[in-house]
């Protein structure tokens, strides 16, 4: 799985197997396995039910092996998917941080796997030109930078993980699991709308309830084979 994953050379590549009545699902970048990801989740799903292995309307579970169980269901032209809430303790900015970003946080915060960091402005958050050797050498899996957004977003982000062999993933998922009760406590609502800058961009929806932070986006089929 590592070396197809480094073949295609993309973010996370998906690898899902059907056990009994359950599927069992792994992400993989072009270097590590990571324990959670979001858009390469949402894609599976997406791929199992238009190849017919569910059927329209039926919610699909996914086993992990790091992340407990993951849903997904359809849900208003979409996808929704039942992720775990990861909070975020306050930290010090770790060394090479501020060099990394060229930007000076207002906010750090290290959850299981990533640092996030509050930046003042969405346009800083739009114009950084990271140091990616820099940003390898900070202890996690990799650095989500944030503030608030502008309408019709609640919230803006980028993610950076040199370290997991990604300068810049396009959309992580698996950070917003972090960003989605953050960003709850700071404006005081569950419901929200957020935007990754990345530069292909992707929209978000974003509910926390409880422990579980609930993703929403939309996927289509660009390409499609088969092995011989």
């Amino acid at each position: 799985m590592q070396k197809v994953a480094a073949e295609l050379n993309l973010s996370e590549t998906a690898f899902v197997q059907k056990v009994e009545s359950e599927w069992t699902i792994r992400w993989f970048t072009p270097v590590t396995e990571v324990s959670l990801c979001g858009h390469a989740t949402l894609a599976a799903a997406h791929v199992i039910w238009e190849i017919g292995n569910a059927g329209a309307g039926k919610a699909i579970r996914f086993n992990t092996l790091e992340s407990g169980m993951l849903e997904c269901w359809q849900k208003d032209g979409g996808i929704e998917m039942n992720f775990p809430s990861i909070p975020v303790v306050p930290t010090e900015p770790p060394p090479h941080l501020e060099a990394g970003l060229g930007a000076r946080p207002l906010f750090c915060g290290l959850s299981r796997f990533d640092l996030l960091v509050e930046l003042a402005t969405e346009n800083e958050i739009r114009s950084l030109v990271p140091d990616y050797s820099r940003l390898a050498m900070i202890d996690a899996r990799g650095v989500i930078v944030t503030s608030a957004g502008t309408k019709p977003f609640d919230f803006v982000s980028r993610f950076f993980a040199p370290r997991a062999g990604i300068n810049e993933d396009p959309v992580t998922g698996s950070a917003h699991c972090a960003l989605g009760p953050y960003w709850q406590a700071k404006l005081g609502r569950s419901e929200l709308r957020a935007w990754q800058a990345s530069h292909r961009g992707g929209e978000l929806g974003v509910r926390v309830s409880d422990e579980r932070v609930f993703l929403s986006g939309n996927a289509i089929t660009v390409w499609s084979g088969q092995t011989h």
